[in-house]
């Protein structure tokens, strides 16, 4: 009987805490959303604050991770480029760039969560990220392929002429083709975070945000997206 008490009580403890995720992500997108409108130079010092926070937060777990002294150094230059470079590309993407990448990760993380909470089966690289599940990442794939899909319809029109004549002739097997690269870009940085927590011992990449953890982990697939975008669009100018 206890263990039916257990098992009953257990998903009300899980979302105990939904009110104050709910709150911190209504509150995190009215500043995100308020820094994107207000544009320069508000947006860039908004992005210059979650770049900082971001590898403050990284070089925390390093620390914690490793005690090798060049491993630590390695990990920082690669961690300083690779956070650093993200933020300066988001800052010069045009806003219906900005607001499709952001979307994008957002729809990626939304349909995953759905797609693996709703089919389960196997799961990724349970020894990394014990909830990431292949129909996750399916899920992920649909929900890049239906944003990315919805954005032809309307960002390219917003943008400078060199993008948009050839944003404008991408096929369905091509748009096929970027939802996928843009899920598995997503995962693949909530999977790197998630190894480096697993070696740093922790659960969360910090507190600073009430019921999401630390800023890198609300940014961690958002970085390699980013990336992600700014090669494409190098690739179609």
């Amino acid at each position: 009987m206890a263990d039916a008490d257990t098992a009953a009580a257990s998903p009300a403890r899980k979302n105990a805490d939904l009110p104050v995720r709910v709150l911190s992500a209504i509150v995190m997108v009215a500043l995100a959303g308020g820094a994107l409108v207000a544009g320069d130079p508000w947006f860039g010092w908004f992005v210059l604050a979650v770049v900082l926070a971001t590898l403050v937060e990284f070089v925390l777990l390093v620390v914690k991770a490793t005690t090798n002294i060049p491993y630590r150094l390695a990990a920082l230059l690669a961690g300083t480029v690779y956070i650093g470079l993200a933020g300066y590309l988001l800052t010069l993407f045009p806003l219906p760039v900005v607001v499709g990448v952001v979307g994008v990760v957002i729809c990626v993380d939304t349909f995953a969560y759905f797609f693996g909470r709703t089919l389960g089966g196997p799961k990724i690289a349970p020894a990394i990220s014990p909830s990431k599940t292949w129909a996750g990442l399916l899920g992920g794939i649909v929900g890049a392929t239906v944003w990315i899909a919805a954005w032809l319809q309307l960002g390219p029109h917003a943008l400078p002429n060199d993008f948009a004549g050839s944003i404008e002739d991408i096929g369905a097997a091509m748009i096929l083709g970027v939802g996928a690269l843009t899920a598995v870009a997503a995962q693949t940085g909530d999977f790197l975070e998630s190894w480096l927590k697993r070696k740093a011992g922790v659960k969360d990449s910090s507190k600073l945000i009430p019921g999401h953890g630390g800023v890198f982990d609300r940014t961690d697939g958002m970085i390699p997206v980013v990336l992600l975008a700014g090669a494409l669009l190098a690739g179609v100018r």
